[in-house]
């Protein structure tokens, strides 16, 4: 069934995919026996550089000491201005021009001049002496005895006149069930009789 216009065809997708497939001169079952050995005559083993035959099929695939032909890529798409021409096509980079001449990108060979700088030997570095060691030691005067921690909105307790963190004491008092001071065993010690140090909060 021959048909000039498929699209306008009242039949269905199908058919039209049939005959498709029958005016087509590709034919998908015999085209690896037909075409499949043949090769492009400017074809270039990819592995050997020589022609004649598939990379596949290369003579020298078994052999290990076989070294591959040096393959230079071609600059095309990077504009001559990016390029500086070298001499040796071995330059780590280089690239055939369209002018048959050797070049490097420009950003590689300011790299290549300048090279890696030599990192400097390890040398283990002394470990930071601890700031709290440097620092002097804080009096115990200014510590809290419950959380021995730097006195904050410090408060005295009235029974034995020591100094505590308000937080610390009032929680203290306030677990306790007879309210017992934690220094002198007092009790009923009032959360509400504790009084404000006014010189170690000045102090702090």
């Amino acid at each position: 069934m021959q048909m000039a216009n498929l699209a306008d065809a009242d039949v269905s997708e199908e058919d039209k995919i049939k005959v498709m497939l029958n005016q087509s001169t590709y034919d998908t079952m015999n085209y690896n026996k037909k075409f499949g050995n043949v090769l492009p005559a400017n074809y270039t083993c990819y592995r050997c550089g020589n022609t004649g035959h598939h990379i596949r099929n290369c003579p020298t695939s078994g052999d290990k000491n076989f070294e591959a032909p040096l393959r230079i890529k071609k600059s095309t798409g990077i504009p001559r201005s990016f390029m500086v021409e070298v001499d040796d096509p071995n330059i780590k980079g280089a690239m055939l021009t369209n002018c048959g001449r050797y070049a490097i990108p420009a950003i590689d060979a300011e790299a290549y001049a300048i090279g890696k700088k030599e990192k400097p030997p390890f040398v283990p570095q002394e470990k930071p002496k601890s700031i709290e060691a440097e620092e002097d030691p804080v009096p115990d005067e200014l510590l809290c005895l419950i959380c021995h921690d730097l006195l904050s909105d410090a408060v005295v307790i009235p029974c034995c006149g020591n100094s505590y963190c308000d937080d610390c004491i009032r929680t203290t008092l306030l677990d306790s069930e007879d309210h017992v001071c934690p220094t002198c065993s007092q009790s009923n010690v009032s959360p509400d009789t504790l009084i404000a140090n006014k010189f170690l909060r000045q102090v702090n």
